[in-house]
C-alpha cells in the first residue's frame, strides 16, 4: 500500500463530512427561510452551489499539516460566496427583498458546518497524539537547516500523525548512505521519504525519484532557500517549512475521485443492464458449444496499490495450464473460433464492467497485467509500479495509442508505462470520455494487435 492509503481515513471522512454539510444546509433552509423561499429549485441550487464553491475554494482540502488559520480562511471564503449566491437566487427567482432571513440562514449554516469541521480536525489530532493511530512512518535523508527544522516539527507535533523512524545524514560516503537509506525504507515499510536537496546532485535526486516510483513510496523534497525548480511540483508547508511533493495526482482529490467513481458506476450499469443482460446467454451458448469449460475466465491481476483482484473475461481459449503465465500471441492455437471474434472486437473484456461496479477497476485507467508479468515488468521496466497509484481500467490511453495486447518487445511496455503515467498525472473526466470514444472507434475499425 502507498502512504496515501496506509492509516489514512480521509477517504471515509470526506464523503461523510460532505453528506453532513449538505444535510445541514438543506435542513436549515427548511426551518430558517420563509415558506415562499423554500422550494425544490432552491434546494438543488444551494447543494450545487455549495459543492462548486467548495471545489474552487478548497474547502475540504484539509490535511494533517493544515494550519487552523488556513481552515478559517477557507470557511470565510465559503461563507462569503455562498451568501452572495443565496442573495442572487432571491433576487432572480423569488424576488425576495428582506436580507435578514437569508443572512441568518447562511450564518447559522456556516457556523454549524464549521463546528463539525473543526471537531473532526481536532478529534483526529487527539487520536494521533494519544492513541498513536492514523500514523505514517517517515524517514529524513540529508543535511542542512531544513532537515533540523523538519526533525523538530515531527518531534514536537505528534498530533500530525508522523512517526519519524530514522534520519540519514549524507556526510561521508554519500552514495553508500543513500543506498542504506533506500534499503531501510524498503525493509522497514516506510511510508514517506523526505529528502533534502542540500548538496544533492541531479543524479542522486533521480535515484530517489526512481526508487519511490518503483516501490510505491511517497517522496517529498526539502528545498534549499534559493532552490529553483523546473518541474511542475506541488508545494506544501508543514508549519513554516516548505515541502515539495514529487507528483501531483488529480485522482488523489476527493471530488475528482468521487466524480470518476460515479461515472464508473453509471457507465458500468448501462453496459451490464443494456448489453450484458442479453449478450451473456447468447455467448454462453457459442462458447460452451465449441469447448468445454466455464463461460467466464477469471485471472489474478494487480490493481490499486498493487493489491491482487480477480479480473473477469469471457473465456476465449480452450482450457490450458499456461493461461496465467503466457499472453495470447498471434495465431495462438489455444484461442477458439468464437474466441477469435470476441477478442478481435474486445467483447471478451466486457465482463470487467462487473469489476468496475464492484470497485476494483475503473472504466479508464492503466490496463492490469497478470501477476507473473507484473512482477517481471516491475524488475525490468523503470517506473512500472507508478501505474498502481490509481485503479486499473478496462481501456486506457496506452491502448488507444497502439499499445494494447501482447507485449512483443521492450518498446511496447516502456511506452505503455509512459502513457499510463501521463494519464495519471493529467486525468480529467473529458479525457476519460475521449478515451472511451477512441476505444469504441478502434473496436469497430479493428486493430492489428487485437488477437
Amino acid at each position: 500500500m502507498t502512504a496515501a492509503q496506509i492509516g489514512r481515513y480521509s477517504g471515509y471522512i470526506r464523503p461523510i463530512t460532505y453528506m453532513i454539510d449538505l444535510c445541514i444546509i438543506s435542513v436549515f433552509a427548511y426551518f430558517l427561510l420563509p415558506e415562499n423561499f423554500f422550494s425544490i429549485y432552491f434546494i438543488a441550487f444551494i447543494l450545487l452551489s455549495w459543492i462548486v464553491i467548495a471545489i474552487n475554494s478548497g474547502f475540504y482540502e484539509v490535511y494533517r499539516y493544515t494550519k487552523v488559520l488556513s481552515i478559517f480562511n477557507k470557511i470565510l471564503k465559503q461563507f462569503a460566496l455562498f451568501t452572495i449566491l443565496c442573495f442572487a437566487f432571491s433576487g432572480f427567482y423569488v424576488k425576495y427583498s428582506e436580507a435578514f432571513p437569508i443572512l441568518n440562514y447562511t450564518t447559522a449554516s456556516i457556523i454549524t458546518v464549521s463546528f463539525f469541521k473543526l471537531l473532526v480536525y481536532y478529534l483526529l489530532k487527539k487520536y494521533r497524539s494519544f492513541y498513536g493511530g492514523n500514523l505514517r512512518r517517515v524517514v529524513i535523508v540529508g543535511d542542512g537547516s531544513s532537515v533540523n527544522q523538519l526533525i523538530e516539527f515531527f518531534t514536537e507535533n505528534p498530533d500530525y500523525g508522523y512517526k519519524l523512524v530514522r534520519v540519514f545524514s549524507l556526510e561521508g560516503d554519500k552514495r553508500a548512505k543513500i543506498q542504506e537509506s533506500l534499503k531501510f525504507a524498503l525493509d522497514e515499510n516506510v511510508d514517506e521519504i523526505y529528502c533534502s536537496l542540500h548538496n544533492l546532485s541531479n543524479h542522486q535526486m533521480n535515484s530517489f525519484i526512481d526508487f519511490s516510483d518503483n516501490n510505491l513510496k511517497i517522496l517529498k523534497f526539502l528545498p534549499d532557500d534559493k532552490e529553483i525548480f523546473t518541474r511542475n511540483l506541488k508545494l506544501d508547508y508543514y508549519d513554516y517549512i516548505p515541502i515539495v511533493s514529487l507528483r501531483n495526482i488529480p485522482l488523489d482529490n476527493f471530488i475528482n475521485k468521487l466524480g470518476k467513481r460515479i461515472f464508473d458506476i453509471v457507465f458500468s450499469l448501462i453496459i451490464i443492464l443494456g448489453l450484458l443482460s442479453w449478450l451473456i446467454p447468447i455467448l454462453a451458448l457459442f462458447i460452451k458449444k465449441e469447448s468445454k469449460g466455464p463461460l467466464f475466465f477469471t485471472q489474478k491481476r494487480n490493481g490499486l496499490n498493487y493489491k491482487e483482484f480477480n479480473c473477469y473475461k469471457f473465456r476465449s481459449m480452450r482450457l490450458n495450464s499456461i493461461a496465467d503465465l503466457e499472453q495470447v500471441s498471434k495465431n495462438d492455437p489455444r484461442v477458439t473460433n468464437i474466441g477469435k471474434f470476441i477478442r478481435k472486437t474486445s467483447i471478451d473484456e466486457l465482463p470487467q464492467f462487473f469489476n468496475v461496479l464492484i470497485g476494483n477497476m475503473s472504466v479508464v485507467g492503466p490496463r492490469p497485467h497478470m501477476v507473473s508479468h507484473t512482477e517481471m515488468y516491475a524488475r525490468k521496466v523503470d517506473k512500472f509500479m507508478v501505474r498502481h497509484f490509481i485503479k486499473p481500467g478496462i481501456t486506457g490511453l496506452a491502448q488507444t495509442n497502439g499499445f494494447r495486447g501482447e507485449v512483443e518487445n521492450d518498446k511496447d511496455i516502456i511506452y505503455r508505462v509512459k502513457y499510463d503515467i501521463f494519464y495519471m498525472e493529467n486525468w480529467s473526466l473529458l479525457l476519460d470520455i475521449k478515451i472511451i470514444f477512441l476505444t469504441l472507434y478502434n473496436a469497430i475499425k479493428g486493430e492489428e494487435k487485437a488477437y
